[in-house]
């Protein structure tokens, strides 16, 4: 179950984090409200996951999933450049946040 909470946590985050950039196109007043609620929920599940997982291993798969997807989602959505660079950081991310995953069930 934790691991869905800490996958919850993720997504939750990462819509945060997109509205942040939607707010900047429209009524900043809502995004604002939205943007707090979902961060709000994103460490509600953070707090949840971390009562089985080492708290290590939860943040650092939080945070670095989150930021691969926000370059993912900022290249697909809001059609920001991806070049070599990022798509090899993105691809570090991912390998990290498995060599992480591996180590938490063993």
């Amino acid at each position: 179950m934790h691991w869905i909470y800490l996958a919850l946590a993720i997504i939750f985050e990462v819509s945060a984090t997109l509205s942040i950039k939607q707010a900047t196109l429209g009524n900043t007043y809502l995004w604002s409200v939205i943007i707090a609620v979902l961060y709000i929920i994103s460490f509600s599940f953070v707090y949840y996951a971390t009562k089985s997982l080492e708290i290590g291993t939860v943040y650092a798969i939080w945070a670095g999933m989150g930021t691969a997807l926000i370059v993912i989602f900022g290249w697909l959505i809001f059609k920001e450049d991806m070049n070599w660079y990022k798509v090899v950081g993105v691809l570090s991310i991912i390998f990290g946040v498995v060599l992480l995953k591996l180590q938490a069930t063993v």
